[in-house]
């Protein structure tokens, strides 16, 4: 069976789009190793993982499991979002104490405290449009948002109505300061590589 085959089949199979569906297709399709996908408002999204980009993310994990258990702590775990066909693989995701899972066993966006995404050039748009929108409309308390082309970092707070109504950001080298909110502990920027 062919590539061609198989979307033809996969098409036939389902008359309503749903995220459940898509992920289904994104098994089937042969994604490059390396590679990170995710839906954000119906559209598939590929992108190829970098070393910048890991650094960063683990710099972000190695600092929030300080506070949080190793459990609490997800990077690229699949979580559908508020919105038109929205299945996050967020690149750090914290989670609040007694978090659950659904009956499909993601866990709940409203369970999500803390959410950081590292920008790749080609899906900059998605982190500061729909998926900010999506987090805030979740409710998620804190949304960092990390520039490595411009070594620089936006946090995003108090989400309300759909809307974040706090927003600070500052370069590479500056503590990104979460005393005040739910993390409660302070993100250090110093090595953050740049791109």
């Amino acid at each position: 069976m062919t590539v061609l085959d198989d979307r033809i089949e996969m098409a036939e199979e389902s008359a309503e789009l749903t995220l459940d569906v898509m992920f289904e297709w994104l098994e089937k399709m042969p994604v490059p190793e390396g590679y990170k996908t995710e839906i954000v408002g119906g559209h598939i999204f590929m992108t190829p993982q970098r070393d910048t980009h890991w650094d960063i993310i683990a710099d972000i994990y190695d600092q929030l499991r300080t506070k949080y258990p190793r459990k609490r702590v997800k990077s690229d775990v699949r979580m559908d979002y508020p919105g038109h066909l929205n299945g996050f693989a967020s690149d750090v995701v914290a989670l609040a104490e007694g978090s659950r899972r659904n009956d499909k066993g993601l866990w709940l966006p409203e369970d999500v405290e803390f959410v950081a995404e590292v920008l790749s050039r080609s899906t900059a748009g998605n982190d500061h449009g729909p998926k900010k929108d999506a987090y805030a409309a979740a409710g998620v308390p804190v949304y960092l948002i990390v520039d490595p082309y411009a070594g620089e970092w936006h946090l995003h707070t108090l989400p309300e109505d759909g809307k974040y109504h706090a927003c600070v950001g500052f370069g590479f080298g500056e503590d990104i300061d979460l005393t005040g909110t739910v993390v409660g502990l302070t993100l250090k920027t110093d090595d953050f590589p740049r791109d």
